[in-house]
């Protein structure tokens, strides 16, 4: 294989290639992690909603999850940055469509969000059932509200326990990342297939490209192994759900 081309002036006249790659590594990263901060954050409150005993709360958090999950990744992907716009009052729309800055990236960094989100709640709500309703009971008879026990009690043991799906789940995402070349994010997949088109090395440039991946993943996977490691709860098996 000959990578040389890397080292070529770019067909756009602005660097070489290899800088395209990099730009397709930094907007990937961007996106992923954006989208994971997202994810997360409405994740752990649609998980927490889902196993509260009140419908009223329960019920649309539940509709959330299984909407989400099940309309696929590249429809939302277009509903977002297609459909959303045209459906919003006319103002936001116009500021959606005309005055937004960089509305590809950021409808993508919504896009994965949201839809991420659904699946982190689920994680989070098994999370919590994992847990040995003695817990909760201990945590009420000891005086703690019902949050109090969610804050101090559930969410850090139940964070502890899916360390491992969450990791899968950041992974999805940032695999899931590629799907925003759709809408014109130029993140390392769009780069890959552009430089491929320009220089015919379909093979050199995919082979970075699933390096640049393999590399990454790696990362996360072996930092998120020492986390667990660090802390997990000795003694602890978090298949006693419902005990």
């Amino acid at each position: 294989m000959d990578f040389s081309f890397l080292s070529q002036p770019a067909f756009s006249g602005g660097g070489v290639y290899l800088d395209w790659v990099f730009s397709g590594i930094k907007w990937t990263l961007y996106v992923s992690i954006l989208a994971w901060i997202i994810a997360f954050s409405l994740g752990s409150v649609l998980g927490v909603l889902r196993t509260v005993p009140l419908a009223i709360l329960r019920v649309p958090a539940t509709i959330y999850v299984e909407v989400f999950r099940n309309v696929p990744l590249l429809v939302q992907m277009f509903i977002w940055y297609f459909v959303v716009p045209e459906i919003v009052p006319k103002t936001a729309g116009d500021w959606l469509k005309t005055q937004m800055p960089m509305p590809e990236f950021w409808n993508a960094v919504f896009c994965l969000g949201t839809y991420t989100a659904s699946r982190v709640a689920e994680q989070v709500r098994a999370g919590i059932q994992s847990i040995p309703r003695g817990q909760t009971n201990a945590g009420l008879a000891m005086g703690l509200t019902l949050p109090q026990v969610y804050q101090h009690v559930l969410l850090p043991m139940s964070y502890r326990i899916i360390i491992p799906p969450l990791t899968t789940e950041f992974l999805t995402i940032f695999k899931n990342s590629s799907v925003a070349l759709t809408i014109g994010v130029l993140e390392l997949t769009a780069q890959a297939r552009q430089i491929s088109e320009y220089t015919f090395r379909t093979f050199e440039i995919f082979t970075i490209a699933t390096i640049v991946y393999a590399l990454i993943t790696l990362t996360v996977t072996f930092s998120m192994r020492w986390l667990e490691k660090r802390t997990r709860v000795p003694g602890y098996i978090g298949t006693q759900g419902g005990k």
